[in-house]
């Protein structure tokens, strides 16, 4: 199959490019640096920088992953400007060369988040569950994910991947909290109780693989693993694969002058991939102490 990547050089990004040159995949880029494309994802990996470069060239499947980092600045006016254009704007720009060519991908597998939902408190979310609070972040991943929906009208199958928190030894998440929790300043953050969907990077990457090969794949699929855990609990297992205590707790009020941005560490989402395991899709970490486990010789 010949795929088409945006994002493919991020951390999901990347690794699914190893995954498919693996299954003997041709992969094409679109990247802002097309240059370092080939270093990133692979010697055989095509980088280019504007969809017009692949001419009349056929395209099995789309799979759209770029986007700005959500948490990695304040969000003002410009940076939500950025984050909003960075989606919805490269997949708007997505749709128009769809569009245009005579021969369709198959596919398109566009990225979201557990954000879609909201701070969901308590309640247990499946992707029957409609948005329980409404902030930028979900709005966002809504605009998102109706902005790809709309390939559905080119007789293009569309599959929205909602993220958890991904768990890697080379990046994400886990990069951010490495040098706290190292240096024994880790714990929970706020109450701690708030719900953390998380998923290990091998599973996601696999999952994906999953929709892109099954044909009845379509609509939106919670990508998070199906025990997921308070904030204190994650802290607490953290700490313990590093052999760092974990008690240091981030106080709530640090976190307010962020603004709506706080949201993102002090609510969550009990999230569970109910459509994933319905159609027969099998995690291989659902436990976090193995997961972590899994990780830690990495980190």
């Amino acid at each position: 199959m010949h795929l088409l990547m945006t994002g493919g050089t991020g951390l999901i990004g990347r690794r699914l490019c190893q995954h498919w040159l693996a299954q003997g995949h041709r992969l094409t880029v679109l990247s802002r640096r097309p240059a370092e494309v080939s270093r990133l994802c692979g010697t055989t990996v095509q980088g280019i920088a504007t969809l017009s470069e692949l001419g009349d060239e056929p395209v099995d499947a789309v799979i759209n992953l770029a986007g700005q980092p959500i948490a990695a600045r304040p969000w003002t006016d410009a940076r939500r400007k950025s984050l909003w254009a960075s989606r919805i704007g490269l997949t708007e720009n997505l749709l128009g060369w769809l569009e245009h060519r005579s021969l369709r991908p198959q596919v398109l597998i566009s990225g979201s988040a557990v954000g879609w939902y909201g701070d969901a408190g308590e309640r247990e979310i499946t992707e029957a569950s409609q948005p329980v609070h409404e902030d930028f972040a979900s709005r966002l991943c809504g605009a998102w994910e109706e902005t790809a929906l709309r390939a559905e009208s080119l007789g293009i199958r569309v599959a929205c991947v909602r993220t958890g928190l991904v768990l890697a030894s080379d990046g994400g998440f886990l990069a951010q909290l490495k040098l706290p929790f190292k240096l024994g300043l880790g714990g929970p953050i706020g109450s701690g109780q708030q719900w953390m969907p998380w998923i290990h990077i091998d599973d996601q990457i696999a999952l994906i693989d999953f929709i892109l090969h099954r044909s009845d794949a379509r609509g939106p699929y919670n990508a998070c693993a199906p025990q997921p855990v308070r904030n204190r609990e994650f802290a607490r297992a953290f700490g313990q694969v590093l052999h760092r205590p974990a008690f240091m707790p981030l106080p709530a009020f640090v976190l307010r002058p962020l603004g709506e941005m706080s949201g993102l560490l002090l609510g969550g989402q009990r999230a569970r991939p109910a459509r994933l395991q319905e159609a027969g899709f099998v995690f291989r970490f659902t436990d976090l102490s193995t997961a972590l486990a899994d990780l830690a010789p990495r980190l």
